[in-house]
């Protein structure tokens, strides 16, 4: 049952009407409206029907009327309770509670931008308006208390219904429509300025400039004669604003939403995305967003979708103003604060001529509003400071804006290879993209995952419906023409990158040239200072990115490969290819600096000087930059053998070798050794190549490939030989011997390594004498000798001559631990510890392996470490400790899977098994 009072008093239940129609029956209804949901005594029903009436009427009267009531509205309409009586009305049963509910949704929902919604509420809230509250029963309202102010309360609802729905229509450009209903509210609400505010809108859109400037001097005119007050400030502005034919007044789409397009084929971000939302969804902290990354990144395609997405919550407009300016000078914050402005409304002849004024004008007619704004392609803090008001504002730039203490960053990264196939497949179709799968990967890489990038290459191919992905990708493979190819119309990567470069100071476009000859993908805090150390203006103009802090704690950046070929584009622009290989020989003379002096502590037979050793701190600093710069210097060695710089190849793969050999870097040993006997071979230097064979030749025992070892140390010796380098010679015989032995060739490899350590001590065939300080066994060759005498114990070892053996070892740890060389000194107790356990002397060789063990962990050697934990796992078997055995061998071989060392990893299987088959069986 549905129960009106907005206007005449009507009750219908369903299609029937149950209109009180006797008008005590109505009186009586229309108190119990006005009191619904509260209890009534008869005495108190008694004096609202009867206000000026002192006890005439008795309560039995009043019941009577209860009770006919009470049968036209049916059982249970009025309910009877402890001598009360209740009107029961449901929800949303009675017209004003609907009323004030739609209204307050409507009102709700145009706040929030939702226009469809908001129309529809407001527009059946005003169809319920019928007239004043029981304009039938009590028509001068003063009846009962509660009728004016309700009629009070409804009307100022009614009005604010009508002029937000208004608004919408006007919105909508529905201005001609209006102008009829807009013209009697003017006139039966002569105060209501707002009503005022868009008949003149109205009248304006429509064509009527003349009447609508009128209409404002008509209410000027009573407000000034009746009340000597002036017109509210808003429709002042309006006034002055159709006055000066402000053209933004034309607009009858709504709000102004100045954004550019959305992408069509935007992908991927999911995770800047949210976050950008959910920035945006707090109205009551408004957010100051930066969004930076490299050139051709995407960040105006991020800014602009993640805008157009929360367009709703910005009733009040989306604006949008690129700071890039023209002819790469950057757009002047005044300009864009007067454009700005005269979209928010302001007139022309009313926008301040100072840029402090401009500013302040600004946070005034954004203050209160619901809008969002876009600031694209910032330069620096400067250029942003002044447009920055109360509303959420997105800015776009290179760099990450640091001076904007207050600002969210918001980082955008190039697309991972499945965001960047995605973003080819929707240019140029799923058929085609599927079809060809392996080649839009392909070419996503080769595009360097770069949206710009990537939006050039899809829109060639869907503008060349012939090509296949496959073609595209093979011209791409040639880097210096894909900078040419990856260009479509006027879109052209090189113009993003150009735009930064141009920009940039003398030095930092030298620094950005020269980084254009190196092929690494990041590099060091020392490359930059090689260069001039002017890093962060390129990080500031988007043409680097800071990358990580290395395991050194060195600053490393990233250059973009597209970044890389325009860089070496200008490089041979500005010197040809003489200037690339001089860029290279330049980082090359630090890199071997560098290289050298991180090197002396893991060179066997090498130390600084005498009575001079190094702390297993310092080898760790050393190997950690080593460990740092791997990845470049591998690169470098392929930038230098490109360039023809053999002799400079040659030099940096060789001394490379110690720190690849003992961490294992076998991937990368081999690629550097290849080059460096390609480099020795092309510079004819039979010196360079000899030791390049010889340094594969190491590679290959590493990599337990004997006869390939023995076939490169066998040339490498009688390259030495011819040429008379007996120190060479002594060498490479130590490393042929420790291949032989492996080969089960024990007699060749104990000649051999008797001869080396002739050789090694001035032939006088007393290896003891490397202790004796004679001239013939200098410090330079002492690490030789060292490495000789491990290898002469394993060979005595293996042939079962132990004490022999022992001598041998116990010799080479004493020289090792003489000369500071902990990686050495640690291999050569572990051998010593295994002849003490051939040997039963289980707990000497208990104390040697923990002495190894210690100088491993304190050197962080993971390799070290495993050797030493399955020695010690050796160690507690021979001594029927299988439990702790096990746990050391399982600790080992979890270390040799991580590094992948294959040998150590079947020694570790075979030591669990072996305790395994110790274990005692289990009592039945």
């Amino acid at each position: 049952m549905r129960f009106q009072i907005m206007g005449p008093l009507r009750v219908r239940d369903g299609e029937r009407d149950r209109t009180p129609a006797t008008p005590k029956h109505r009186d009586l209804l229309a108190v119990f409206i006005l009191n619904a949901g509260r209890p009534l005594t008869p005495a108190r029903l008694r004096h609202l029907l009867w206000p000026r009436e002192d006890g005439d009427r008795s309560d039995s009267l009043v019941r009577g009327y209860v009770g006919q009531l009470r049968r036209l509205l049916g059982e249970g309409a009025i309910t009877t309770s402890a001598g009360t009586y209740t009107l029961v009305i449901g929800d949303d049963a009675l017209d004003v509670d609907r009323f004030r509910r739609l209204v307050e949704r409507g009102l709700r929902a145009a706040r929030g931008g939702r226009d469809e919604q908001a129309r529809s509420d407001l527009t059946e809230a005003l169809d319920l308006w019928r007239g004043p509250v029981l304009e039938d029963v009590d028509p001068d309202g003063h009846r009962w208390v509660e009728t004016p102010a309700l009629r009070e309360e409804l009307e100022e609802l009614r009005l604010l219904a009508l002029e937000r729905s208004v608004d919408l229509d006007l919105k909508a450009g529905r201005h001609r429509e209006l102008v009829p209903g807009l013209r009697g509210l003017t006139r039966s609400h002569p105060l209501w300025q707002r009503f005022h505010g868009q008949y003149m809108l109205a009248l304006y859109r429509s064509g009527r400039r003349v009447e609508a400037l009128e209409t404002y001097a008509r209410l000027r005119a009573a407000l000034d004669e009746g009340h000597a007050i002036e017109p509210d400030p808003e429709l002042q502005l309006l006034y002055h604003r159709m006055l000066h034919d402000d053209v933004s007044l034309h607009v009858s789409a709504g709000p102004p939403v100045l954004l550019p397009h959305d992408i069509a084929h935007f992908t991927g971000r999911r995770e800047p995305l949210e976050r950008l939302d959910r920035l945006t969804a707090d109205a009551a902290t408004p957010a100051r967003v930066v969004i930076h990354g490299q050139a051709g990144a995407g960040k105006s395609a991020l800014a602009v979708h993640a805008a157009w997405q929360a367009r709703d919550r910005f009733p009040d407009g989306l604006f949008y103003a690129d700071l890039r300016g023209d002819h790469g000078h950057p757009a002047d914050p005044g300009a864009v604060l007067e454009d700005l402005l005269r979209w928010l409304g302001c007139p022309a002849q009313a926008v301040p001529a100072g840029l402090a004024d401009r500013e302040r004008l600004f946070r005034a007619y954004t203050g209160g509003r619901r809008l969002l704004l876009l600031l694209d392609n910032a330069a620096d803090e400067a250029q942003v400071r002044p447009l920055l008001a109360s509303c959420p504002t997105f800015v776009t730039a290179r760099s990450a804006l640091a001076g904007l203490a207050d600002a969210v960053r918001v980082p955008v990264e190039v697309l991972g290879d499945d965001d960047a196939a995605e973003v080819l497949t929707r240019l140029i179709g799923p058929e085609r993209a599927k079809a060809e799968r392996p080649a839009v990967l392909r070419l996503a890489r080769l595009c360097g995952g770069l949206p710009m990038a990537l939006r050039v290459a899809g829109a060639r191919l869907a503008a060349r419906p012939e090509w296949t992905v496959d073609h595209l990708a093979g011209l791409l493979a040639d880097e210096r023409r894909r900078l040419d190819l990856l260009h479509a119309g006027d879109q052209t990567v090189r113009g993003v990158y150009a735009i930064g470069y141009e920009g940039l100071p003398g030095k930092a476009r030298r620094v950005l040239r020269s980084l254009g000859a190196l092929g690494a993908p990041d590099f060091g805090q020392w490359v930059a200072e090689v260069f001039g150390d002017d890093a962060e203006t390129l990080v500031d103009a988007g043409l680097l990115e800071t990358h990580t802090i290395d395991v050194a704690g060195q600053v490393r950046y990233r250059l973009h490969d597209l970044t890389r070929l325009y860089a070496r584009e200008q490089l041979l622009a500005t010197g040809g290819p003489d200037a690339v290989r001089e860029t290279l020989a330049h980082v090359l003379a630090v890199a071997l600096t560098l290289v050298r002096a991180s090197r002396f502590p893991l060179l066997s037979g090498m130390a600084p000087g005498p009575g001079t050793s190094f702390a297993t701190t310092d080898i760790r600093r050393s190997v950690t930059w080593l460990a740092a710069e791997r990845g470049f210097l591998a690169s470098l060695v392929d930038d230098l053998h490109r360039a023809g710089l053999w002799d400079g190849c040659a030099r940096l793969a060789h001394l490379l070798v110690p720190f690849l050999e003992r961490h294992r870097f076998l991937g990368t040993w081999r690629r550097t050794g290849e080059q460096a006997l390609s480099a020795a071979r092309q510079a004819a230097d039979p010196h360079a190549e000899a030791l390049a064979l010889r340094d594969l030749g190491d590679l290959h025992r590493a990599e337990r490939h004997w006869d390939a070892a023995h076939e490169r140390l066998r040339l490498a010796l009688g390259m030495f030989m011819r040429a008379g380098r007996a120190g060479h010679v002594a060498q490479t015989r130590r490393r042929l011997g420790q291949v032989l032995l492996e080969q089960g060739r024990t007699a060749d490899a104990e000649r051999n390594l008797t001869a080396c350590l002739s050789m090694l001590t001035g032939g006088d065939g007393d290896p003891d004498a490397a202790g004796t300080g004679g001239a013939a066994t200098s410090e330079r060759n002492a690490g030789e000798i060292a490495e000789a005498r491990r290898a002469l114990g394993a060979v005595l070892f293996r042939t079962g001559r132990l004490d022999d053996a022992a001598g041998q070892l116990s010799g080479a740890v004493s020289l090792l631990s003489g000369l500071g060389n902990r990686h050495g000194e640690a291999d050569a107790l572990l051998d010593l510890a295994e002849v003490n356990l051939a040997q039963r002397s289980a707990l000497t060789a208990r104390s040697l392996g923990e002495r190894a063990r210690g100088i491993a962990v304190r050197l962080g050697d993971r390799l070290l470490d495993a050797r030493a934990l399955l020695t010690l796992a050796e160690v507690d078997l021979a001594e029927g400790a299988v439990d702790r055995a096990a746990e050391l061998a399982g600790e080992a071989l979890r270390i040799c899977q991580d590094v992948s060392d294959e040998h150590g990893r079947t020694r570790a299987q075979d030591l669990l098994r072996r305790a395994e088959a110790h274990r005692p069986s289990p009592a039945r």
